[in-house]
């Protein structure tokens, strides 16, 4: 009795829930708990007195049995995953883990065949023991293993137990979804084997070992489509991606099998083009096996394989926001396919799952679907990994997970709808676990057994998951083998049809394709109405009613409206205000996401305004007027990889709108250069996809050390190629104004790379009129328009430098040196530059001037340029810092010196 007693408190607390229940919603527990709580209740004995209460006086026969079952099932649902036969190459059986052994459960062998209460698991009320346990691992212990318990939110804790032991999984598929996953299967495999014949050697990544994705993504489609999803934005790896583009993208064989061509010669107007296994597709209307239809969208993906996840949860947060479903995110959904080992070992991967209950990044849940190889490369998992599964980084963001076998097609495909009705429902993410292994290396000229022989010996004596699958239903009558192969060769004989078209049109290729001129140096009107411009001004002291603005915003502002009000100059702060209020008054959105810019990291910007007594946030640029476009300011994670990537996304997707992302510091985007190499840069060229996105990254040198000086301008010149993007650095504010307005009014779409100030944000020297914002256009070069007398020598520069130039001429009344500001540094606007020169004929002195390192800055790309512009006879000299292993110095007094030195030699060499 003491023992029993003993036991009772153990479990007090969660007796204590099931009895609030009990007492308010009875007819929701399990029958045989009503029983258990009337005892308590007849003796007089409430719950929370059971540690003060005498054994004599305790009911405790029915109570304890009740209490020990509930602790097995309990003990089933979160751990019964351990049992589980997930593993298709797995030496040997699961091992029956210590939290599901009986003797630890407070149980003897004695014990199997005496009754207990068997809850809901049984139609009988009572059960020996030894069925209830077979009833728990049949529901837990399968061919899927659930892990969500104990760590997942309540109500879907709740939900997916209930689904769980309603018999949902051991419910058989419809014979006629039996033989659609049949035909899925076959066409998987008939791909694989005629490009591992025609192809022998060359990488594809093979699906084979993984087949079951195929039907699970067909049977997603056809529920979603359903279920009113009108797009699903897709992210993959490389492993599977040809399949998954032939056989649920639809993307056309003959386009796939081109790709294998060494002898293709793409014309001009493909770019540069990228292997096969990178590219991307869109399906417009993919048609589902009941006839719906459904858009399905595959971004491209380099091999910095997780780094397309943000890009893909940009995507659909950008397609939500047009189409309207920012409230229930229905309709648009992302799937995530991931590699085992990438998934468990890329940092993307927690930064873009950080993002996804944010406001403003927010998708409503993601699929994702690990096709676990359970190796990466030649690495194995314990190699590879410190957690049991790949999967467990979902624990850390609430997100159940459903380990699979992939094996088992027809539970794989249960599973991955059980998945998605769980998005839907609750919008969260879901992770699906899908064990499966790859039949050959890590690409197909591999030689797997030289690091892994055991597991292939296992896997080359494997018979296919179609041949299993085949077997199952000729042996339950489902399908005759004769039908089957008919079928089988039906596929090969479509794929030998399209392979030998391709042959026969290879000699009709050409690569003559005139090259497009380039648009860059078009003039774009970028002037704004000086009523539009007050219009904006309004906004900066209409303050709402009950408001309570910091004294200092309020200040800033009145100065900033007055300014404008009066026709006075204005800082770069207010210039960047006027031209986000100016276009969305066109009707354009404006998207402004950093770590800090809201505020701005140097508190210039202000974009929202935060009540000083309830912490309550207004925008002023978001409440223009009622027709405007929207305004939105946010602050991110401290990412840059994974935030960056959201926006590029974001931008492929939405692409009138103007997309910012902004650094912290210029520097801060090195943690991003996956995405700049990858994406931004080459994305045009690899993939045909194009981005408007702007990267306002702040450069200058003012002695704020290595990490806050330099945004590493040289890295985007390096790369710049193909007219691919556009990097400025502009010294006005009217520059940037103009700057901004025409990213969005161009013909075209490209990156712009902007190297913003710091110091120069409260310069007095950098100001501009409203006029030139009213007139005028952006300037790719600006003369120098002070008055000089006999210029002997040109000095060429951009950005903060040329202030320290221009206070360095005036303290020495130097007016015999030009100084010249190049603002667009790529694509260099030689017209431009030629003209500027030309005004400078007889010049012979001519000097490149930049506050960054030698071997930084922009002074390796412009050298070249500017020497074949120059006039015959004449170089350029380079006057700035010595070359440097760092950026620049820590130690202010030097920085003092190094500036020093260089404004010497500028106006003495």
């Amino acid at each position: 009795m003491k023992e029993s007693l003993e036991s009772l408190i153990a479990n007090l607390p969660y007796l204590e829930d099931i009895y609030l229940i009990y007492q308010s919603q009875p007819h929701t527990l399990d029958a045989s708990w009503i029983p258990f709580f009337q005892n308590f209740e007849r003796d007089g004995i409430g719950i929370k007195n059971l540690k003060t209460s005498s054994p004599s006086t305790l009911p405790v026969q029915e109570g304890q049995q009740a209490v020990r079952i509930t602790q097995l099932i309990e003990a089933y649902r979160k751990h019964g995953h351990m049992l589980a036969t997930i593993n298709p190459i797995a030496i040997q059986s699961p091992v029956m883990p210590e939290e599901l052994k009986l003797e630890n459960l407070g149980f003897q062998s004695s014990d199997l065949d005496k009754d207990f209460p068997s809850f809901h698991l049984l139609s009988q009320p009572q059960a020996p023991l030894k069925a209830i346990v077979e009833i728990l691992q049949n529901l837990y212990c399968r061919n899927v293993g659930f892990e969500f318990k104990g760590y997942t939110n309540q109500e879907v804790e709740e939900w997916i137990t209930g689904q769980i032991e309603s018999g949902r999984f051991q419910k058989p598929l419809k014979i006629e979804e039996q033989l659609i996953i049949l035909d899925l299967l076959t066409r998987s495999e008939v791909l694989e084997t005629f490009l591992h014949t025609k192809h022998v050697g060359k990488k594809r990544f093979s699906l084979e070992g993984a087949d079951a994705l195929i039907p699970m993504l067909a049977f997603l489609a056809a529920k979603a489509a359903e279920e009113g999803v009108e797009e699903f934005f897709i992210g993959m790896s490389h492993r599977g991606r040809l399949n998954v583009l032939a056989n649920i993208l639809n993307k056309p064989i003959s386009s796939i099998l081109k790709d294998f061509d060494e002898d293709y010669v793409p014309a001009p107007e493909e770019g540069m083009g990228d292997i096969r296994y990178h590219k991307g597709h869109a399906n417009e209307a993919f048609n589902t096996y009941h006839g719906k239809k459904i858009k399905l969208t595959m971004a491209p993906n380099p091999s910095h394989l997780e780094s397309v996840n943000a890009v893909v949860e940009g995507q659909t947060h950008a397609k939500q926001f047009l189409v309207g479903d920012e409230k229930e995110r229905k309709r648009i959904a992302p799937l995530l396919m991931h590699g085992d080992a990438a998934l468990s070992g890329q940092g993307v991967v927690y930064e873009t799952l950080q993002m996804g209950c944010l406001p403003g990044f927010e998708t409503g849940g993601t699929l994702h679907i690990a096709i676990n190889n359970q190796i990466g490369f030649t690495t194995s998992p314990s190699e590879g990994r410190s957690t049991i599964y790949c999967s467990d980084i979902a624990k850390t963001f609430k997100a159940p997970v459903f380990h699979i076998n992939v094996e088992d097609p027809e539970t794989c495909v249960k599973v991955i709808l059980f998945a998605f009705e769980i998005r839907q429902r609750f919008h969260c993410d879901v992770f699906i676990d899908l064990n499966c292994y790859r039949k050959y290396g890590h690409n197909e000229g591999d030689e797997p057994a030289f690091t892994q022989p055991l597991e292939y010996q296992i896997i080359r004596k494997k018979n296919s998951i179609r041949k299993l699958y085949l077997d199952s239903l000729v042996q339950e009558g489902h399908i005759d083998i004769n039908v089957a192969k008919m079928r089988e060769e039906t596929l090969k004989s479509h794929l030998q049809a399209a392979y030998d078209s391709l042959q026969k049109d290879a000699n009709l290729r050409t690569s003559e394709h005139p090259m497009n001129e380039s648009e860059f140096f078009v003039s774009v009107n970028t002037q704004a109405d000086l009523i539009q411009l007050k219009k904006v001004a309004e906004s900066f002291i209409t303050i709402p009613a009950k408001f309570n603005i910091h004294s200092k915003i309020k200040s800033i502002f009145n100065e900033r409206s007055q300014a404008i009000v009066d026709d006075k100059s204005i800082d770069w702060g207010t210039a960047e205000l006027l031209a986000y209020g100016t276009i969305v008054l066109d009707g354009i959105p404006v998207r402004l996401v950093g770590q800090d810019s809201c505020r701005g990291t140097f508190s210039h910007r202000h974009a929202v305004w935060v009540d000083q007594f309830n912490n309550q946030r207004y925008f002023p640029l978001a409440h223009l007027d009622g027709n405007q476009a929207r305004f939105e300011v946010l602050n991110t994670c401290l990412s840059e990889a994974g935030s960056l990537g959201f926006e590029y996304g974001y931008s492929t997707v939405c692409t009138e709108g103007l997309t910012i992302w902004e650094a912290q510091f210029g520097d801060f985007v090195n943690s991003a250069q996956v995405i700049i190499d990858q994406y931004i840069a080459s994305g045009e060229q690899k993939w045909g996809q194009t981005t408007n996105l702007v990267l306002f990254l702040p450069h200058g040198f003012e002695g704020q050390g290595p990490e806050h000086s330099s945004a590493r301008f040289e890295r985007f010149l390096a790369l710049a190629g193909h007219d691919n993007m556009q990097i400025v650095y502009p010294t006005t504010p009217a520059q940037l104004f103009h700057l901004l307005r025409r990213q969005v009014k161009q013909p075209f779409k490209k990156p712009l790379i902007v190297l913003t100030p710091k110091g120069l944000l409260r310069h007095q020297a950098c100001v501009s009129k409203i006029d030139e914002l009213t007139h005028g256009h952006f300037f790719w070069v600006l003369d120098d328009t002070s008055k000089l007398d006999n210029v002997k020598r040109l000095i060429f520069c951009c950005g903060r430098i040329y202030y320290d130039l221009i206070a360095e001429r005036e303290l020495r009344k130097r007016n015999d040196l030009a100084i010249i500001r190049i603002e667009q540094i790529y694509p260099l606007n030689s017209d431009a530059l030629k003209k500027v020169i030309g005004n400078y004929p007889s010049i012979k002195d001519f000097q490149w001037v930049q506050e960054e390192p030698e071997n930084m800055g922009a002074w390796h790309y412009i050298s070249r340029h500017l020497n074949e512009l120059l006039p015959k006879g004449t170089s350029l000299t380079y006057v700035g810092r010595e070359r440097s292993a760092t950026p620049a110095t820590g130690f202010y007094a030097r920085h003092k010196q190094e500036l020093a030195n260089i404004l010497h030699r500028a106006f003495n060499v």
